[in-house]
């Protein structure tokens, strides 16, 4: 969590991944995974700025590379994908930062940039998938 706070205020900036500089909520993780592990274990293709229809690509990429776990379950680190409209694929993600009895999150989105934001009740229900990250990376 030590490197993820690091990224709190960098500005929001599509498609990028660096602290200070600019990111999205998919560069955020990046760049903690890169920080932490090295290299990304795949390439990142383009991916469209507003959210469309298509198949589930943030999930399948996380399943190709991190444990699946029950949201539920996450604990500070491990990464959370979220549905921002109903039927639609999850496009935005974030790492869970908080205690249970206090969950927070840290994600990048436009108009704010990186912020750590409390798991309101409206964000928990648009979880969409859970990934034990820190045991990949941590």
């Amino acid at each position: 969590m030590a490197e993820a706070r690091l990224w709190i205020g960098t500005p929001y900036l599509h498609g990028a991944a660096r602290r200070g500089a600019g990111c999205d909520c998919l560069g955020l993780v990046r760049g903690v995974w890169m920080a932490l592990a090295g290299t990304e274990p795949e390439p990142v293709p383009a991916y469209p700025r507003h959210e469309a229809r298509g198949g589930e690509v943030l999930c399948d990429a996380a399943r190709r590379h991190l444990r699946e776990i029950a949201p539920a379950e996450a604990g500070p680190g491990d990464l959370l994908l979220f549905r921002l409209r109903d039927g639609m694929a999850a496009r935005h993600l974030g790492l869970l930062s908080g205690p249970p009895e206090a969950p927070r999150f840290i994600h990048a989105y436009e108009g704010h940039g990186v912020v750590e934001s409390p798991l309101t009740p409206p964000w928990r229900r648009r979880i969409a998938a859970g990934f034990a990250l820190t045991e990949r990376i941590g």
